[in-house]
């Protein structure tokens, strides 16, 4: 008999844009405390960097430096496996030459029980679409201007 399987969070995977090729771990306390309150779970960590020559290269979390090491027990459990080689091509087509990409596959816990609420009462998930955030600071800006 299997043993029941937990109700899975929606996955987004979140690509994180910087200047320069060195990653300084400046996101990892914000990371953290997300995990920590269980937010979020970290499935996976994925770095992408393009150098000023156009060589692309990319790190992924267990080749992580010694500034880096705090990615590495973001979640205590990083699962790793669902960024590969072909996710490295893709994100380095949208780099322009000396910038680097962080992509975090990131499990929304939060959501979980939600869902389970949901399924409970018959429901069904149809469509989900997110907003960036600079389009909704964009929009309260205008409304705020407009008032």
């Amino acid at each position: 008999m299997c043993a029941a399987r937990a109700t899975a969070g929606p996955v987004d995977l979140v690509m994180l844009k910087f200047p320069g090729n060195r990653f300084n771990g400046g996101i990892e306390p914000a990371l953290r405390e997300l995990v920590e309150k269980g937010t979020v779970r970290v499935l996976d960590l994925l770095f992408v960097y393009k150098g000023g020559d156009g060589t692309v290269g990319s790190i992924e979390v267990g080749g992580l430096g010694p500034e880096l090491e705090p990615f590495i027990d973001v979640n205590g459990e990083l699962e790793g496996g669902l960024l590969d080689p072909e996710d490295v091509e893709e994100v380095a087509k949208e780099l322009e030459d000396d910038s680097s990409i962080a992509v975090i596959a990131i499990e929304n816990l939060w959501a979980v029980p939600f869902i389970e609420a949901v399924r409970s009462a018959g429901g069904e998930l149809i469509d989900q679409a997110r907003v960036p955030s600079e389009v909704v600071d964009e929009v309260r800006d205008a409304i705020h201007e407009g008032a």
